[in-house]
């Protein structure tokens, strides 16, 4: 949508593959499975309506509960980040490559979300994770995560062997205006994911490896895991500005409200 809004892709045929222009498909992402990628590199939407509203000629709106078949999936839920993670394995290719934006609840869901983790530990490499810090999307205080992770054929053996886990958000605070996310402020994180060679990478202090069974000991397979301490919650002058923790608990009460108005639809 966003490259659309940009004028690119509109000019051709959605299949068209030459120089000219980029395979742009419009349709609805989770309907079902259109193709097999050798890389994802996807930002779901975090937005939790599962309904849709429907104005029709003369202006009445209704709003109907979008009912989607996927048997490829591992799960049921009605949480679109889950949603989003399970199809985007489904598209990925033999060996394909998958470095995911997801919010924290991904992480530590339980029901569904526990049940999706266990899946995709198994049958994927399941190798990074970073920690993103807040203050970098327009919503202020959104926690969120880069998952990355290759599709394996299937076999009994699990695949993860071990998840790095990278801490760019404890004791890290950026906003859109002051103090922005910069490129060299990813450098330390491209230096330890290692590229080249991701068997030889090295734990530090922000860098920790997590081995398949210490992942299967935590309660739900929880993987919102963090080491190090987190100055702010023994100095308040390293507290986020006052507007910044205003908007964040404004963030949470309209998610809030969101879910709630949504269950108020469903009980309709």
């Amino acid at each position: 949508m966003n490259m659309l809004l940009h004028g690119i892709g509109t000019e051709f045929s959605a299949f068209d593959k030459s120089e000219n222009g980029l395979p742009i498909i419009t349709k609805y992402a989770l309907a079902s499975k259109h193709g097999e990628y050798d890389i994802v590199l996807a930002n779901p939407p975090f937005g939790k309506k599962s309904s849709v509203t429907i104005v029709n000629e003369t202006g009445e709106q209704t709003k109907e509960s979008l009912i989607i078949n996927r048997d490829d999936f591992w799960a049921s839920t009605s949480n679109k980040q889950l949603n989003f993670l399970q199809h985007i394995f489904t598209i990925l290719k033999q060996h394909g490559q998958a470095a995911v934006v997801l919010p924290d609840n991904v992480l530590f869901e339980g029901g569904a979300g526990e049940t999706i983790r266990r899946e995709l530990l198994n049958q994927a490499d399941v190798h990074t994770l970073l920690r993103l810090p807040t203050g970098i999307f327009y919503a202020q205080g959104v926690k969120a995560n880069v998952l990355f992770f290759d599709r394996k054929p299937a076999r009994e053996k699990p695949w993860t062997e071990k998840l790095w886990i990278y801490d760019l958000r404890t004791n890290q605070h950026f906003t859109l205006k002051e103090n922005t996310l910069k490129r060299s402020d990813l450098d330390d994180f491209l230096a330890c994911y290692n590229p080249k060679n991701r068997l030889n990478r090295k734990e530090t202090e922000r860098f920790k490896c997590f081995t398949y069974a210490d992942l299967l000991k935590r309660d739900k397979v929880n993987l919102d895991i963090y080491w190090l301490k987190d100055e702010s919650l023994e100095d308040s002058a390293n507290l986020p500005a006052p507007g910044v923790i205003a908007a964040e608990i404004v963030e949470d009460l309209e998610e809030a409200l969101e879910q709630f108005r949504t269950i108020e639809e469903d009980l309709k």
